[in-house]
């Protein structure tokens, strides 16, 4: 007795309903013998399919890589540009960084702040001909 035989008296006493037991069993058997049929067919391309398939993982996974390396340095490039903590009117504390620009203080819209002066002091030196 074949498997689907035994599955049709098993469930033939559990349910009256053998044509639609049928349908399932014949769907099922079509599905796996087209993925079987597919097997068979991509068998003789598989190791070059495979290799393929490593190399453009590589390649997708390094060029992930680069573009964010390449977008995190184009960010921190931006953020370095951001005088406020040079400023003579940084103050450090969190609650009033700058009392001139409360709101732009240490975001990118105080780059080029025209109230910026230098907090480092630069006395004048004079040069000595020798």
């Amino acid at each position: 007795m074949s498997a689907i035989a035994v599955r049709y008296s098993f469930y033939a006493r559990r349910n009256k309903n053998l044509e639609s037991l049928a349908i399932v069993d014949f769907v099922i058997v079509f599905v796996l013998r087209g993925l079987y049929q597919l097997i068979e067919w991509i068998q003789p391309m598989r190791v070059p399919l495979c290799f393929g398939l490593a190399w453009l993982i590589v390649g997708i996974s390094v060029w992930t890589l680069w573009s964010a390396l390449r977008d995190g340095f184009s960010r921190a490039q931006t953020m370095h540009r951001i005088p406020c903590a040079d400023c003579k009117y940084f103050t450090q504390n969190y609650h009033l960084k700058c009392p001139v620009h409360p709101t732009d203080a240490l975001s990118e819209t105080a780059i080029g702040c025209e109230d910026f002066e230098s907090a480092q002091w630069h006395l004048p030196v004079a040069k000595v001909d020798g």
